[in-house]
């Protein structure tokens, strides 16, 4: 017996649950979130290549305006502090106009990456501090773990991968390279720089391939990390629900709002129909709220002897019908009309009790 609540208790402890909505919120506000680092890579490398094929032209001619200027006249000027200060001030927005495009579209890129795979998140939570990211057993565990075997498989995959891409690159121009030899310099430099935009584009599209399956990875690594036991999801909804003993107790004070409204309006009642003891069920007609009687107060042995004590206590008259009084407390609660089934019966009660009070 022993053995097998160890057991029980083992299998409760052992995490094979999917994680709750909460889990994943409460991961979300610590920043831990499913997300590959190869994606903002490859992504920013795309874009940066891109915007060399096409905007290079730019870049080229302040590249080459600042080296004029610098041969031209700044080479000339005799060092000292001001003339440094005003070759800084010259060269910085040649600089920014030639290198703040491709900074910029590294930017948007590594944004719309991480935006991607995450979304909005805003957490202080990785930058905190922590003794356990020193500890040299924990370090240990980490560098021979299985996500560390996985991470060096995924570095040889990017080597070779890339590696056979740009030799590929390579292959598909092998005269032309052959014949840089026989080119002008400015003719040999066009064409390597022709062939590493096609290596580099290349070798981007290659390495956001491989991403995608590292963030697919990823996810499947984050959903197992945070996965919970039976005993943790418990404990979860003990935590969302509150403490039983709290929950009873707010049930207790609801129900007792509930029956103090519930005994303010049996003064209001025209009748209240008794089983004599067990039932009390006082019920109301009021053509401008409801088409049918409808019940104002109902309960069973103490409430119903609250009920007929607060009737009696306001002159309200109380008719016994066992059969009637039973009926409508099973089948009806307080605000419900009275069921059809019913009509003919409670209105031979309302009748009479409305010739006694000399309403008809």
């Amino acid at each position: 017996m022993f053995l097998v609540r160890l057991d029980l208790q083992f299998f409760a402890g052992e995490k094979t649950e999917k994680a709750t909505p909460k889990k994943k919120q409460d991961s979300r506000k610590k920043g831990q979130v499913a997300k590959s680092q190869d994606v903002t890579t490859a992504v920013v490398l795309l874009l940066v290549f891109l915007y060399f094929i096409f905007g290079a032209k730019q870049a080229l001619q302040h590249i080459i305006l600042i080296m004029k200027e610098t041969f031209q006249t700044y080479l000339l000027l005799d060092v000292t502090e001001e003339s440094v200060f005003t070759i800084l001030m010259d060269l910085l927005p040649q600089v920014a106009l030639a290198v703040g495009p491709i900074m910029l579209v590294a930017l948007v890129g590594a944004v719309a990456a991480n935006y991607m795979q995450v979304g909005v998140l805003f957490s202080t939570e990785p930058l905190q501090p922590k003794l356990e990211k020193i500890d040299p057993i924990k370090g240990a565990k980490r560098i021979f773990s299985m996500r560390a075997l996985v991470e060096l498989l995924k570095s040889t995959l990017k080597i070779v991968f890339i590696g056979v891409v740009t030799f590929a690159v390579l292959w598909l121009n092998v005269e032309e390279v052959l014949m840089l030899s026989q080119k002008s310099i400015a003719d040999a430099l066009i064409s390597l720089s022709k062939l590493v935009f096609q290596m580099g584009l290349a070798a981007s599209l290659v390495l956001l391939l491989l991403s995608i399956l590292d963030y697919m990875y990823q996810r499947f690594d984050f959903e197992k990390n945070i996965r919970m036991s039976k005993q943790d999801i418990k404990d979860e909804n003990k935590n969302i629900e509150g403490d039983p003993l709290i929950k009873s107790k707010i049930k207790q004070k609801q129900r007792e709002m509930a029956m103090s409204r519930m005994m303010q309006e049996v003064p209001k009642a025209d009748v209240v129909i008794t089983n004599p003891t067990h039932y009390a069920i006082a019920l109301k007609y009021d053509e401008e709220k409801m088409d049918a009687p409808y019940v104002v107060a109902s309960g069973v042995d103490f409430i119903a002897q609250k009920i007929k004590s607060v009737a009696k206590n306001h002159d309200i008259i109380m008719i016994e019908n066992r059969p009637l009084a039973r009926g409508l407390y099973e089948q009806t609660n307080v605000g419900d009309a009275v069921p059809e089934e019913f009509f003919k019966a409670v209105a031979e009660i309302l009748a009479y009790v409305y010739r006694l009070q000399n309403k008809v």
